[in-house]
């Protein structure tokens, strides 16, 4: 049985290598191949959604009476410009939630009206989403 293939008289050549062109690379033979993105924004997008966020933890007695007493310990010491870490949250401006988030800084004043403790570098932090404040001022006996 002699059979005949399509491409029999050709299958056994030397690959063709043109004289007038230069050989592609690699690199470019795969871009050809790469996936098509359609939909620009798409890869974003699925990666903000699943970028987690924390949900605002409300304080319980204790842990708000302590802030209220550290508070006015600061208060009473605003003349010394007091060194303190706060921990507070701070919302998230793409999605529901956001992140807790340490501040360090030298206090300036307690806006009580505008409910803020106000830094020396201008930075402002509202006291209700406050979830610890550290510092040496405390731990002086």
């Amino acid at each position: 049985m002699n059979e005949n293939h399509k491409y029999d008289d050709i299958i056994h050549l030397p690959h063709h290598v043109s004289a007038r062109h230069p050989q592609m690379s690699l690199w470019n033979r795969a871009a050809q191949f790469a996936p098509f993105a359609a939909l620009t924004g798409h890869r974003e997008a699925v990666r903000e959604t699943a970028r987690l966020t924390d949900s605002f933890q409300e304080l319980n007695e204790d842990q708000k009476a302590l802030l209220d007493e550290r508070l006015r310990l600061i208060q009473e010491h605003l003349s010394e410009n007091p060194e303190i870490e706060a921990v507070y949250f701070q919302p998230d401006g793409r999605k529901s939630g956001g992140a807790y988030v340490t501040f360090r800084g030298a206090v300036k004043k307690i806006d009580l009206y505008r409910r803020q403790i106000l830094f020396t570098d201008g930075t402002a932090l509202p006291t209700e989403r406050l979830r610890s404040i550290e510092g040496r001022l405390f731990h002086h006996s």
